[in-house]
């Protein structure tokens, strides 16, 4: 695997990390009332997709390895862009369900 690729996985691992760590002993209604924690999380998808947009274009075989790459690249894209229609609770869902599928995927590729 390419260094670039380690150094984006790396960069996933570490946001991923982060926002278990700012949604940890939270539920959903502490979570839709602190603007500061919705910040930090959406910030942190950001990074997360914008590292797998890279990978894509560093190596187009690897990147179909990540279950739902594209669906995280366009995740990253509304919450850039459509910054006015991001809804609380898929963002809480993203970060409970979603990613930690993507986590261990990332986690099993750096420990390779």
């Amino acid at each position: 695997m390419k260094r670039e690729i380690n150094k984006l996985l790396f960069d996933i691992q570490q946001a991923a990390e982060d926002i278990e760590q700012f949604i940890n002993n939270i539920d959903y209604s502490e979570f839709e009332k602190s603007n500061l924690i919705q910040a930090a999380v959406e910030r942190k998808f950001e990074i997360i997709g914008e590292a797998l947009n890279r990978i894509k274009r560093f190596d187009s075989e690897f990147i179909e390895k990540i279950t739902d790459y594209r669906r995280i690249i366009g995740f990253r894209n509304i919450i850039a862009h459509g910054y006015d229609i991001i809804e609380c609770e898929v963002i809480w869902a993203a970060a409970k369900k979603h990613l930690p599928i993507l986590k261990q995927e990332v986690d099993e590729y750096i420990n390779t």
